[in-house]
């Protein structure tokens, strides 16, 4: 007895010393991400938030692992920039984690920098605005600031490394924009009554086919509800604003570089340890909703529209080698209404 004790008490003390590992990796991560906010001459997070973060999964109940940033202030004193903030993530250490905490910091940091606006202005100026502060410091990313901070090697430049990475980035960010359009089409149609209950699925896949050029393996009828496969439509969560943050994610990102003094390929800007940047970037950041987003966005990027140049400035490396790859060829499809695909024949 005492024996199977002990053993007990051994895998007990095993099991304690791993969460607090996994917990101490968790907050090293984060706390790496807070550094290149706080290069930037932004302050570092209160001490509430690394009291009161959720870090890692919970063992003692289920909790939702989705990726979230907190701001519950709700209105704050006007003076403490030490408001409740919180994010709250089951972090493992692997890449998609690591940047996912540099976006979410970048809501943490927005709600700081608003914190002491009246209660009616602490928001983002428009929808994409909160969506595109993380993203523009995760394009800041570059192979050179991962190497200056210990993470890899010294990269080497090549075309090929960089058409590389940049159909990575792509694929995941580019392709993105009409599945990011078509989310909020549907749902709009649903809420105008354009699109009925019973055309609920018919619809969705007609949507698709028309901005993704994609059709189902197999039918899909009315019985199905296939937009609720989507975290955000069952959540009731707008999404256009991941739409608007793809495009402004570029615009906020060359006007960082361009504050920063950097000339060089737009795909290879850091602005990492740049207080100038980051000066502009507060400032931003601080008025929030007190003006209109327009004016919001002229102070930083110098225009007030939504410009998709600076992505196509970003890409051009990887646009100029499609061109070459895709010559002669039809690229595009014709849309129509979506059939399932056949199977290949055996």
């Amino acid at each position: 007895a005492l024996a199977k004790a002990g053993a007990n008490a051994d895998v007990a003390a095993r099991f304690k010393a791993q969460r607090e590992a996994e917990l101490a990796t968790a907050r090293q991560m984060t706390e790496r991400a807070q550094d290149f906010y706080v290069s930037l001459g932004m302050p570092k997070l209160p001490p509430s938030y690394w009291q009161n973060t959720q870090f890692i999964k919970p063992l003692d109940r289920n909790v939702v692992c989705h990726a979230s940033a907190w701001d519950m202030n709700m209105g704050g004193d006007g003076k403490d920039v030490g408001a409740d903030v919180r994010t709250k993530m089951c972090i493992t250490p692997n890449e998609e984690n690591f940047t996912t905490i540099y976006h979410e910091l970048g809501h943490i940091y927005y709600d700081l920098a608003y914190n002491p606006l009246p209660p009616l202005f602490q928001g983002g100026a428009n929808d994409g605005f909160h969506e595109a502060i993380g993203d523009t410091i995760v394009l800041a990313m570059t192979p050179q600031y991962l190497n200056s901070i210990g993470l890899v090697d010294k990269p080497q430049e090549s075309r090929e490394a960089t058409i590389n990475a940049q159909m990575r980035m792509a694929l995941s960010g580019v392709s993105f924009l009409p599945f990011g359009l078509m989310i909020d089409r549907w749902r709009w149609g649903v809420f105008d009554g354009s699109i009925k209950p019973e055309q609920y699925n018919q619809k969705w896949w007609e949507l698709k086919a028309q901005y993704q050029g994609v059709a189902p393996a197999s039918a899909r009828g009315e019985e199905y509800f296939d937009a609720g496969a989507k975290y955000h439509v069952p959540g009731n969560t707008p999404y256009l604003r991941y739409f608007l943050a793809r495009i402004l994610q570029y615009q906020f990102y060359k006007g960082l570089c361009d504050a920063a003094g950097y000339t060089g390929p737009l795909n290879q800007c850091t602005f990492y340890g740049n207080k100038e940047a980051g000066q502009k970037y507060w400032a931003m950041l601080s008025k929030g909703a007190s003006q209109p987003w327009q004016a919001t966005l002229k102070e930083l990027t110098g225009t007030e529209k939504l410009d998709a140049a600076p992505m196509l400035e970003y890409f051009a490396p990887l646009q100029e080698w499609l061109k070459q790859q895709n010559e002669g060829q039809m690229c595009g499809w014709q849309a129509g209404p979506a059939q399932p695909v056949k199977p290949a024949a055996p």
